[in-house]
């Protein structure tokens, strides 16, 4: 079934589909592997039914507030006989490693794995294989080890769709202007999709880009610290800035701010992070993108509770022989901030339309002119 080493770029295929699995409501415990052993008085013991949900930062808002809440309310509706063993390795690879050989030896059958760093995790794949536990990729691929399943976005469609928005945002440019490319963590494997994506976008489009930088750990701060560097050597010729993620926007932002740009350059983003939606409706961020992350946590949730029971859950994608489940991202903007995140219920306008944003929402039409 698998051909590890397959070339990606001919094996990954965007779907639209996500099996819906129709399996009994009841409850789950849940608890932080790096915790005390299995045995020990402070273990939280199961019925023998045990997944580990390894999370590989926090950074970023979705992990903690989206994905693994999601993840374990749909494993207490689908499983009721199933622990689910949590754990975030805070960027960490090593730690990643202790957590997992933590989750397996505390009886876990079934790991789902997003992994801090792809070529560090392939160890952990291969020591789950050898005992026999099935491992779901989560969000990030691992190459070259036996997977059973991979659940994600489509890295490079995300980034094709961040490439396509700063083009047209940017429009025609002067000699000497170009864009500024803030790419995320090197150690994230989704980030290779992101670039393929964003070359994609880019190519014929007349945009020169000026310098482009790996963010480590897409850390917000290094982001901006490296933005403001660029901003002084090639001072007023950035005329926008593709940042990966919405930290890494919030970095860059920060930073062009400091310089006295206003308004500022085109930035993009990803994550659709309240912060972000904020600073788009405010003109600060040009866009983000869209993934229904809690799709793509009960889409894992799902499929970990099928494999555990020994079903063989049918995929809709192949990436690099590996079975998957590849989702679509949308891109945010001012013109579709209130269909796709207010409407769409993924944030209301009393979260976005804070003090500080009721101006700009009103100029939106997502409150009245009484509010605020």
């Amino acid at each position: 079934m698998r051909s590890p080493g397959r070339d990606r770029a001919v094996a990954l295929r965007t779907v639209v589909a996500t099996a819906v699995l129709g399996l009994a409501l009841a409850g789950c415990v849940t608890h932080d592997p790096a915790g005390p052993p299995a045995g020990h008085p402070g273990a939280v013991e199961g019925d023998g039914r045990t997944i580990a949900l390894l999370l590989p930062e926090s950074k970023t808002a979705r992990y903690e507030g989206i994905d693994r809440p999601v993840f374990e309310q749909v494993v207490a509706q689908r499983c009721a006989e199933c622990t689910v063993l949590y754990a975030n390795a805070q960027q960490d690879a090593a730690r990643q490693q202790q957590q997992a050989e933590s989750a397996l030896t505390q009886g876990a059958e079934v790991l789902v794995l997003g992994a801090v760093d792809a070529a560090a995790a392939q160890s952990i794949v291969t020591t789950a294989a050898e005992r026999g536990v099935a491992v779901i990729a989560y969000d990030r691929f691992v190459a070259d080890v036996p997977l059973d399943y991979f659940v994600a976005y489509d890295a490079a469609r995300v980034g094709q769709v961040q490439g396509q928005a700063l083009v047209e945002a940017v429009g025609e440019t002067e000699e000497g202007e170009g864009v500024l490319l803030v790419h995320g963590s090197p150690t994230d494997p989704n980030v290779a999709g992101h670039k393929a994506g964003l070359a994609r976008a880019l190519a014929d489009s007349g945009l020169e880009v000026l310098a482009e930088y790996d963010t480590p750990d897409w850390s917000p701060d290094k982001a901006q610290e490296w933005v403001q560097g660029q901003l002084t050597q090639y001072a007023g010729r950035v005329v926008g800035v593709y940042a990966g993620n919405d930290g890494t926007a919030g970095g860059a932002i920060s930073a062009l701010r400091a310089a006295g740009l206003d308004p500022v350059p085109p930035v993009t983003g990803q994550d659709a992070e309240l912060a972000a939606i904020q600073r788009i409706v405010a003109g600060d961020q040009h866009m983000t993108v869209y993934k229904a992350i809690s799709q793509q946590a009960r889409t894992a949730a799902e499929l970990s509770v099928r494999v555990l029971r020994g079903e063989e859950p049918t995929a809709t994608a192949e990436v690099e022989g590996v079975p998957a489940v590849l989702l679509a991202p949308v891109g945010v903007t001012r013109q579709n901030v209130d269909r796709v995140i207010v409407r769409g219920g993924v944030f209301t306008v009393d979260q976005i339309c804070t003090e500080a944003y009721a101006a700009a929402c009103r100029g939106l039409e997502l409150i009245g002119e009484e509010a605020g």
